[in-house]
């Protein structure tokens, strides 16, 4: 996973500090870049011409924020609760027009209404409780011109019995409550696993948060692997066998527009 950061509760959480950051930017990310970034990308092309402003919130270490301004045209903007995190995109993610702190729940240096898409990757799963979540779509709603489309990227918290190809979504045979602290094992780059704490959110309980923060017209989407193979990298769809991914996939896109 490449994002995530920008809802950590209390603006910490697993990824806080320099050595978070570092760490973070060094997940590999493969199952995300097969299943979901792409089609995170494909939605939000329906409905953002080039040159129009995309945020990124929860941009992390910037690397999805540089995909999707090199492939929608848009000018993409970074955002995020870490000031480390911040300082690697700003050196790695050149495509990036800019980026910009969240404080204290709210992103400082954009105005009401700016945006003309708002992406997601991750971020619930650093989130404790409702309330947490409710203040980031309120801030991102804050953030969309009416209209406008927001796209969220999360992982399914059921998928616990099967072995990702850069995941490891809990604990067999567990079943995770709303909110409750829940183990992610993610793969690095340099072949290791590292685990995480994030916390369980449904996806089947996503769209209504999303309604009650002043979102229209929510949809919900699983990418497949026979899918990604007309979206994703040729050089990765052939990479792996995906075996696990397409017995049941793990991620799921949800779409919406700001009432």
């Amino acid at each position: 996973m490449d994002n995530g950061s920008a809802g950590q509760a209390e603006e910490g959480g697993a990824w806080a500090g320099p050595a978070g950051a570092e760490a973070f930017a060094a997940v590999e990310a493969a199952t995300d870049w097969l299943l979901g970034y792409p089609f995170v990308f494909e939605a939000l092309s329906r409905r953002l011409g080039a040159d129009e402003l995309l945020v990124d919130y929860g941009c992390g270490p910037g690397r999805v924020a540089d995909r999707a301004a090199r492939v929608l045209g848009a000018r993409v903007v970074g955002v995020d609760t870490s000031a480390e995190m911040l300082a690697i995109a700003r050196s790695t993610a050149t495509a990036v027009a800019e980026f910009h702190l969240v404080r204290d729940g709210r992103v400082t240096g954009l105005p009401d209404e700016c945006a003309d898409a708002v992406m997601c990757n991750h971020v619930p799963a650093s989130l404790p409780t409702e309330e947490a979540l409710l203040g980031v779509f309120a801030e991102i709603r804050r953030l969309l011109r009416p209209g406008a489309p927001f796209v969220l990227l999360t992982t399914d918290p059921d998928c616990t019995e099967l072995e990702y190809t850069s995941l490891r979504v809990g604990a067999p045979g567990v079943s995770y409550r709303l909110g409750e602290e829940m183990p992610l094992r993610l793969l690095r780059t340099d072949g290791s696993w590292q685990e995480v704490r994030n916390h369980a959110w449904p996806v089947d309980r996503l769209p209504i948060l999303l309604e009650s923060a002043r979102f229209r017209e929510v949809s919900q989407r699983r990418p497949t692997v026979d899918e990604a193979s007309a979206l994703a990298d040729p050089a990765l769809v052939g990479r792996h066998p995906w075996t696990a991914e397409r017995a049941a996939p793990p991620l799921v896109i949800t779409s919406a527009l700001a009432s």
